[in-house]
């Protein structure tokens, strides 16, 4: 097994967490099986009012793992794609759940964590928090929503930036852009999105998800650009420099990346 969803109850609140000490919270097969079908689950249920997802261990989410990357690269890219649909399950449940799913975010938020963050419906961050998309380092690009997510919630300047570089943000520079929509003290962030948790569910529910109906359909729902994603990731990983940007990653070395 490679990490778990730890699921609790608190009141009308589900508590998601991300379990996995090793590796930083890093998604594997297992977790993001779990996470989908508690998502799915939380759905139908009409005891929990809101969701909120974070991570153990001080962490978010140190995003996908290089290694089992490494491993698809050398398989047939069918396996690749197959891993990204169940990868991408996880990000329409949550888009598709009509409770209002809250991150909250300690510590790293990096690579497909981001974009986990980023499809939550709100962001509670601790204020030394980083968001990190860095698929371009490894001569990859972004899945699990990322661009649909940052080209709505950003200006496409921003959005160039932040995949371009694949840089390190902190939370209180994406509060001051609106991506994040609270700050609070180190250690806080889990407590302070339960509490808006609570508020939510205790409201109209029902209201609450329509009113996520329509967010989704003013911005365009984003399956399409999840399959765009997910056609994109598997070109990159099975192309020269993915295969050079992630030995690079695991030599320690800078990446020289193949031209022509």
């Amino acid at each position: 097994m490679t990490g778990q969803v730890t699921v609790e109850r608190q009141g009308r609140v589900l508590v998601l967490t991300l379990d996995d000490a090793a590796t930083k919270n890093a998604l594997g097969p297992e977790m993001m099986g779990a996470a989908r079908d508690a998502l799915n689950a939380a759905a139908t249920d009409p005891a929990i009012g809101a969701v909120v997802l974070t991570g153990a261990n001080g962490t978010f989410c140190s995003g996908g793992n290089l290694g089992r990357l490494l491993g698809n690269a050398k398989a047939d890219p069918s396996v690749t794609r197959a891993n990204l649909d169940h990868f991408h399950g996880w990000v329409r449940a949550m888009r598709r759940c009509p409770k209002p799913v809250i991150a909250a975010v300690e510590g790293a938020a990096a690579g497909a964590g981001f974009s986990i963050a980023l499809g939550c419906d709100l962001i509670v961050a601790a204020e030394d928090a980083s968001f990190t998309l860095a698929y371009v380092k490894v001569g990859l690009n972004p899945d699990g929503g990322a661009s649909a997510f940052l080209a709505r919630a950003a200006t496409p300047q921003l959005a160039a930036e932040i995949m371009f570089e694949g840089g390190r943000i902190g939370a209180l520079r994406l509060a001051q852009l609106a991506i994040v929509n609270r700050v609070v003290a180190p250690g806080s962030a889990v407590t302070e999105a339960i509490a808006w948790a609570a508020r939510l569910a205790e409201g109209p529910t029902v209201a609450i998800g329509r009113a996520k109906k329509l967010i989704e359909a003013g911005f365009g729902e984003p399956d399409e650009q999840l399959d765009r994603e997910a056609a994109f990731f598997v070109e990159a990983l099975h192309h020269p420099e993915a295969a050079e940007g992630i030995t690079a990653f695991f030599e320690k070395r800078p990446a020289s990346y193949p031209r022509g």
